[in-house]
């Protein structure tokens, strides 16, 4: 949530192979060609049906778990040597603390455009384009060098995300009411939707990237996106008074969407074929952030109102363990290292992150940023391509 806004309304094995896709954009808005690495495949994988895929996305590797690409180690010939970096956005201050996951220190501190909200990974990995809302612009920065490019000019860029077909990015423009298809090379604005909800947020794909699923924060609703008609297809209005959807997530089995809200303070399970009414998981005050294990086992649920986070179990359907932060703080947005054994999470109040082991729930360490961190990006990370927000990849 962005809480300065919120005032002016409110993704055995066999041999590795490489597919060459057409990129989304790098630091100078320019095409190139990424490698995408196949993930083994695993052997109920076989026994079911070929998932018929947007036109132009990667196949689905594995159709019993979408993340099977995000294994510890898999990185991408891309981004494989690309130092390990933890890149925080400072909505305050305007900048993105640059931490170094090894020694738990920042290491270089980038001064971009007014209220940076999240940092997102492109399409093809080798671009992070800070979401400037307020200074209605996108920072590129290369991984590689960690220097900051030219901003590009992009109204309203509270969040960023990519067609799975790696086509075209798409803006959520909270303010603006509006789902914004760009050009993934160019940023060039290709179809503006209007949409009736207020405060379009966080969104994810569904297994075939024919729809994706988005949270309308400040009117508690959600949306179903056509992804190839770019047009919105279904709305439903949330079965809570005064419902704030955040991020949202599916399974790895593809079969449901996760929607972290921090006014019901807890998860909405959707069908997402269906969108039928979803049920409801409790899971802590002011439900936030949703991120998946390395194993795909299970699910992390940063709850910012109450210090803590819940630990989800897929198979069993049901929370398993709940971690307190010592002394509290206020834990946000963030990701899972590329060795699947530190959650990070910015600390949104408390002008912090923190460093969580995903074995214990032991607070690993807590780092002093900028004012407002908000959407940190752990980087690089496995995977073939990246769908977006801080970093959701297939």
């Amino acid at each position: 949530m962005r809480t300065t806004k919120a005032a002016r309304l409110l993704a055995a094995g066999a041999a590795v192979t490489a597919l060459t896709l057409l990129s989304a954009c790098d630091g100078g808005g320019g095409q190139h060609a990424a490698p995408v690495t196949k993930a083994p495949v695993r052997p109920e994988a076989r026994r079911q049906p070929r998932v018929d895929v947007l036109p132009g996305m990667p196949p689905v590797e594995d159709p019993a778990d979408l993340y099977a690409a995000d294994r510890p180690g898999r990185l991408s010939p891309v981004v494989r040597d690309f130092p390990s970096r933890v890149y925080v956005p400072n909505t305050n201050s305007d900048t993105v603390s640059v931490i170094d996951p090894r020694s738990y220190r920042v290491v270089d501190t980038i001064r971009v455009g007014r209220q940076p909200q999240h940092v997102v990974p492109s399409w093809d990995l080798k671009t992070l384009w800070v979401n400037n809302d307020l200074g209605n612009s996108l920072t590129p920065i290369d991984p590689r060098t960690g220097k900051a490019g030219a901003p590009v000019d992009v109204h309203d860029p509270y969040n960023l995300y990519f067609t799975p077909d790696g086509k075209y990015a798409v803006v959520m423009a909270s303010m603006d009411r509006r789902l914004v298809f760009r050009d993934a090379h160019t940023m060039k604005v290709v179809k503006s939707v209007p949409v009736s909800c207020y405060g379009v947020n966080h969104a994810d794909f569904s297994p075939d990237g024919r729809y994706f699923i988005v949270s309308c924060e400040f009117s508690g609703e959600l949306l179903k996106v056509d992804t190839a008609r770019m047009k919105v297809v279904a709305q439903e209005k949330l079965p809570f008074h005064g419902a704030m959807p955040q991020d949202v997530k599916i399974a790895p089995d593809g079969k449901l969407f996760y929607i972290a809200d921090m006014m019901a303070n807890g998860l909405w399970i959707l069908d997402g074929d269906r969108f039928t009414r979803p049920r409801f998981l409790a899971t802590g005050k002011g439900a936030h952030g949703l991120y998946v294990s390395r194993d795909s086992r299970e699910m992390y649920v940063s709850n910012r109102g109450e210090g803590t986070i819940s630990v989800f179990d897929f198979a069993s359907d049901r929370l398993t363990r709940k971690w307190e932060l010592p002394g509290g703080g206020s834990p946000d947005m963030g990701g899972v290292s590329a060795d699947g054994k530190v959650l990070w999470l910015s600390g949104r109040y408390n002008s912090e992150v923190y460093a969580i082991d995903t074995r214990t729930g032991t607070e690993l360490a807590r780092i002093k940023v900028g004012s407002g961190p908000h959407g940190l990006a752990v980087y690089p990370q496995p995977g073939r391509y990246s769908l977006g927000h801080t970093g959701i990849f297939r």
